[in-house]
């Protein structure tokens, strides 16, 4: 129980640590931020395109080649699913066909959905929420066949954890499904303990691309 108690409080030391690193990382490069930011959209070839458009994979075009398809899932003996093969990470501005749904991985767009703890009640685009999953954050998804009481209480627990977001996916194959960057899986409910197991291993865990990377001034509904 005592050991529990200290794998607890060395998380959130390790999550606060994190958002404080975080918060001067952005105090820092806000003036390089907003410069790279109009560099971007200076070398966009449709001058006439804003920022938004950018921000966005609904854009009309072809989807981008995703090296995600490389692989498979493999189930362990937790229950969790882990992705071998690539997981491509590179910036595009064009829809993304995944190889999962909802993806663990691959190519995403260059701006990530902001995941300090918030709850989207309407489906977000694939492509950022990746980008939040390169940052070290877990994202809940549920659809409608999930329960509203466990929906609601998922909720709760999403808005008091830093690194994590949900939202709801209509065409997910289960209810209620965890994400991590090349991690994933299914649980019965909220009160399914392995809801708390996968928050404590893959919340700004070993699998990380850019462990600490922000979680906020990103895109939000």
């Amino acid at each position: 129980m005592g050991s529990a108690k200290k794998s607890n409080t060395e998380r959130k030391a390790r999550i606060e640590e994190m958002r404080r690193a975080e918060q001067a990382r952005e105090r820092r490069n806000r003036i390089l931020t907003i410069v790279a930011s109009v560099v971007i959209v200076g070398g966009l070839v449709a001058g006439g395109v804003v920022l938004v458009q950018s921000q966005s994979d609904n854009g009309s075009g072809t989807a981008a080649s995703d090296s995600s398809g490389k692989g498979k899932f493999v189930t362990g003996k937790d229950g969790v699913k882990t992705w071998e093969g690539e997981l491509a990470r590179n910036h595009v501005t064009k829809a993304v066909k995944y190889a999962t749904q909802p993806p663990v991985g691959g190519d995403h767009n260059q701006v990530w959905m902001n995941c300090n703890g918030d709850v989207y009640t309407k489906e977000i685009n694939n492509t950022n929420a990746v980008h939040s999953l390169e940052h070290g954050a877990v994202w809940v998804t549920y659809n409608a066949a999930a329960k509203k009481a466990d929906v609601d209480a998922l909720a709760a627990k999403v808005k008091k954890t830093p690194y994590t977001l949900m939202s709801p996916m209509d065409d997910q194959k289960d209810p209620i499904m965890l994400s991590a960057w090349g991690h994933q899986r299914t649980v019965t409910g909220a009160d399914d303990p392995n809801v708390d197991k996968f928050f404590e291993k893959f919340v700004q865990g070993e699998q990380t691309p850019e462990p600490g990377a922000a979680c906020t001034n990103g895109l939000s509904q």
